[in-house]
């Protein structure tokens, strides 16, 4: 059984005048210890995924479908059935680190109140030993227990960060740009740290990021969104080396490689769309330069794609043409 199923996944805002469509019929499986990263542009709808899956977005947000977390269903749970999955069996590591804990409290006391929480038996010292055998594993000298947010680096909350989704053991880890705003040797230092902490702890990570290179050296799966749909997905070999969705390779053109022929970088023309407005056919089709009628009238369902050795699936009409 997999650890987690997304299931036709619909989030939509409501607002007073319109409803915008966030996340549209998404499927995602992660097996036991997958390493699935979700890559998308600023708005594609990665993290309102993630975070709707979570049930942490505002109350504008309708959430629809299902999200089987070991065969129990996240969206229908109670609260009280909730708050034993969050942070016990499912854990996350939010945007924006250096914001993420009180300014005028120590690192040491806000970690105790975490684990105190869920471990409200738990004694002073087994708390303490906890907190400091994180932070070894993380790379941070104990000293760190006394000191406060604004005393440590953008890389150092960001390891903070890291040890406090740990804390309590869970199976699934999902990091919402977990290293998005660190310079590039603070953040491959961390990925490195990230594989080694999955494999230690057996962890299931997903992975939210507009950085393909992130995923390519990080992950086994990729799932590839525009405008709150799955473009393609796959194992990474497959979907980022033979890109068969045009947005997919349009994204990989925006990035630079060290490795073979070099070619000029290009973005990708145009720009989101409204998401308040239902296309009748592809979302990606305005700024597709292979679109035709069919994919300006008709939405492309996901289908297979490639052998048949992993399991690919691109939802564009000129697969398998």
């Amino acid at each position: 059984m997999a650890l987690l199923e997304i299931k036709n996944l619909n989030i939509t805002y409501k607002m007073k005048d319109k409803s915008v469509y966030a996340v549209q019929d998404a499927d995602i499986t992660l097996e036991s210890q997958d390493a699935v990263g979700i890559v998308g542009e600023s708005g594609s709808g990665k993290s309102t995924l993630a975070m709707g899956v979570l049930r942490l977005l505002p109350k504008t947000a309708v959430t629809e479908g299902e999200a089987l977390f070991e065969g129990k269903n996240l969206l229908t749970l109670s609260q009280d059935e909730l708050s034993k999955v969050r942070w016990n069996e499912i854990s996350v590591v939010f945007q924006k680190s250096m914001n993420a804990l009180s300014p005028v409290h120590k690192i040491g006391k806000q970690m105790e109140d975490v684990y105190l929480i869920h471990r409200p038996k738990a004694s002073k010292q087994e708390i303490r030993e906890r907190i400091y055998e994180l932070f070894r594993i993380v790379n941070l000298s104990e000293r760190v227990y006394e000191l406060y947010p604004h005393e440590l680096s953008g890389g150092m909350m960001q390891r903070i960060s890291i040890a406090l989704s740990l804390i309590l053991n869970p199976k699934l880890l999902v990091l919402d740009e977990a290293t998005t705003a660190l310079d590039v040797v603070t953040q491959s230092q961390i990925l490195r740290e990230i594989m080694q902490l999955q494999e230690k702890f057996h962890l299931t990570r997903l992975m939210i990021t507009h950085d393909v290179s992130v995923v390519a050296s990080t992950c086994n799966k990729v799932v590839v969104m525009y405008a709150g749909r799955i473009m393609e997905k796959g194992h990474v070999e497959d979907v980022l080396v033979n890109p068969k969705h045009p947005y997919t390779q349009g994204l990989l053109k925006s990035f630079p490689s060290f490795h073979g022929e070099k070619t000029d970088l290009r973005g990708i023309p145009g720009s989101l769309p409204d998401l308040s407005v239902r296309p009748e056919g592809c979302v990606f089709a305005p700024r597709c330069p292979y679109a035709t009628d069919e994919c300006r009238n008709k939405m492309p369902e996901l289908k297979a794609a490639g052998d048949g050795k992993h399991e690919w699936q691109v939802a564009c009409h000129r697969n398998g043409r």
